[in-house]
């Protein structure tokens, strides 16, 4: 504080410079006692460099994505809200949500007709950050939808996506292994996965889990979703709602 202040004198700086400066210098503090934390965990694989890289935005500007995987309290929403911050103080719009409230969202704007508006608000912020994914399952409609989503995004935007499941889990998240695949594909062409707990997912893993054998295949088979009639009514159960999400910044709803 003390060296803020003189420089602050010196440079005749005002109240609002100063007080943009000791904000942004206690997030990179906080940043880094995060970062000093992690890496010293007994079985944390986090590697500094590839976190380091990350923070450069190189995925952001090259459209890929960014995978966290790991139990509960490993820290992956930390990371994936840090990494959000990171492109908004660079002047890039990023957006928040649980995957639950995702696919609640658009799983009703397709119900109310108006599917394709509602999409838009999702593709124009360049860093979705979607938190929880496998938490709940997803019933046909919202595993469709998601893929409509994630293809629509598919080196146009970012993807920050976080969780608990490994991918050899997904076929259950979404109730077919048809559509996890297609899903994984579009994923994983441009992206960086990160195990926090077990280090970074090899393709061989992938490709183990029978993932990432034929992408076009998979993605063709995948189902489209068409837009219902005016008498549609949701069939779908509705899980319990995920608490906590909110949007970091981004489009407005």
């Amino acid at each position: 504080m003390e060296a803020l202040l003189e420089q602050a004198a010196k440079e005749e700086a005002s109240y609002e410079d100063f007080l943009h400066q000791v904000l942004v210098t206690e997030l990179d503090a906080r940043w880094q006692r995060y970062l000093k934390t992690r890496l010293q965990l007994p079985h944390s694989s986090l590697d500094e460099r590839e976190v380091r890289e990350l923070r450069t935005l190189r995925f952001v500007h090259e459209a890929s994505n960014v995978i966290l995987l790991g139990p509960p309290g490993e820290g992956k929403t930390h990371l994936a809200v840090a990494l959000a911050e990171t492109a908004i103080r660079a002047g890039q719009a990023a957006y928040f949500l649980t995957a639950h409230d995702l696919v609640d969202d658009l799983g009703r704007a397709y119900r109310e007709g108006r599917l394709d508006q509602r999409m838009k608000v999702y593709l124009a912020p360049k860093v979705l950050v979607i938190d929880e994914m496998g938490y709940l399952p997803l019933d046909e409609m919202g595993a469709t939808i998601f893929f409509q989503l994630v293809s629509a995004r598919y080196e146009r935007g970012s993807i920050i996506l976080t969780s608990n499941k490994s991918f050899g889990d997904w076929g259950e998240i979404f109730g077919d292994p048809i559509i996890a695949t297609a899903i994984l594909d579009r994923l994983l062409h441009h992206s960086t996965t990160i195990s926090i707990r077990g280090g970074s997912y090899p393709l061989k893993q992938r490709r183990k889990a029978g993932l990432v054998s034929d992408p076009q295949a998979a993605v063709r088979q995948a189902p489209a979703l068409s837009r219902p009639p005016a008498s549609a009514t949701p069939n779908s159960r509705r899980p319990r709602a995920a608490q906590g999400s909110a949007p970091a910044a981004g489009p407005e709803s």
